[in-house]
């Protein structure tokens, strides 16, 4: 499905190539201030224009159509909509039969039978993406005092992200990446044990940013060489803060007020200019394929902002849930 969250609900849609695309933020209590400043920030950390990324340029200015009067939210649901204003479908006329390697373009031909719109990867391009960061922009709103600071750690294993990017580029070929984000002032309490983990939706929400393929919070997979005596994090204060952080900011699927810490591996870019073997399936034949068209040589340049995006978004979902049984508690009490 395209929707998230249980208060804070947060539904995308659009295509790459079609008419645009934006967000439907369900939830969002009334009389937040929100406007069109609030997105730019964000919105300029996903846009192109740094090496490695597409030269497809979007002016992706926010046409809110409702949920907000006189600079505030009014309760019911705000949709905003992204106009798509710089697109070159016949780049991906190759595609419609030999499908690329590493893509959703089978899968989502199985899916929808065939009826997508593979313009541009339609639905399934990172260009939906940009709905994702106008609902993080608004969940932000939701969440004084928290602090988010997202990094790319290495692309394509390396820590000169430049000098990966480019020579990856050189040969018409894409890296991955690892970024890392961490969270300060999250207060301890967030989330429920098993299905509905801060950990859990977290890696739920994250996970609808394409090209996600791996996640982890704190030590991570780390933690299977370690002891209980080097992973456990011996507490110094009755406010739960303690002298490490190995478990990244949470205990039994709760937040434990400390710093919230978490890893994410993003894949190489799926299309890319150096040839490749893939199927026609329209003739059963082996061909060749070399992409054209403008691809990011890395994506997870522009996924930072998404992925913030996407935690910022759960995390709001979990607070106003939060605030909801602490307000039910008062009322019973």
């Amino acid at each position: 499905m395209n929707r998230f969250g249980n208060i804070f609900r947060v539904e995308i849609f659009g295509e790459s190539h079609g008419a645009g695309a934006g967000v439907l933020v369900d939830g969002c209590p009334p009389g937040i201030a929100v406007g069109p400043a609030d997105f730019e920030r964000d919105l300029a950390r996903r846009r192109s224009g740094a090496p490695g990324t597409t030269p497809r340029r979007e002016a992706d200015v926010p046409e809110i159509i409702s949920g907000i009067f006189k600079g505030r939210s009014t309760g019911s649901p705000i949709c905003i909509l992204f106009r798509n204003e710089d697109t070159r479908s016949e780049d991906y006329q190759s595609f419609a039969s030999v499908y690329r390697p590493g893509h959703a373009d089978f899968t989502a031909s199985v899916r929808y039978r065939g009826f997508g719109d593979p313009r541009g990867s339609g639905h399934f391009s990172g260009r939906v993406t940009v709905g994702l960061v106008a609902a993080g922009a608004i969940a932000k709103k939701l969440l004084p005092g928290l602090e988010f600071e997202t990094r790319l750690l290495e692309a394509g294993g390396q820590s000169d992200i430049a000098a990966a990017v480019a020579a990856a580029s050189e040969v018409g070929d894409s890296v991955g990446g690892l970024l890392e984000l961490r969270v300060r002032g999250l207060e301890a309490g967030l989330g429920e044990p098993f299905f509905d983990s801060i950990e859990g939706l977290v890696a739920h929400a994250v996970f609808a940013v394409p090209g996600i393929r791996g996640i982890e919070f704190g030590d991570g997979f780390a933690a299977a060489r370690m002891r209980g005596s080097q992973h456990n994090d011996s507490f110094v204060d009755r406010s739960g803060r303690t002298a490490t952080n190995h478990s990244g900011g949470a205990n039994g699927g709760i937040s434990n007020g400390n710093e919230l810490v978490l890893r994410v591996a993003v894949k190489p870019t799926s299309t890319i200019a150096a040839i490749q073997r893939s199927l026609d399936f329209a003739t059963g034949q082996q061909a060749e394929l070399a992409a054209g068209g403008r691809h990011d040589a890395c994506i997870a340049i522009r996924a930072a902002v998404a992925v913030e995006a996407a935690v910022a978004i759960s995390l709001a979902d979990l607070a106003l849930a939060a605030r909801g049984y602490d307000t039910k508690a008062r009322e019973e009490a």
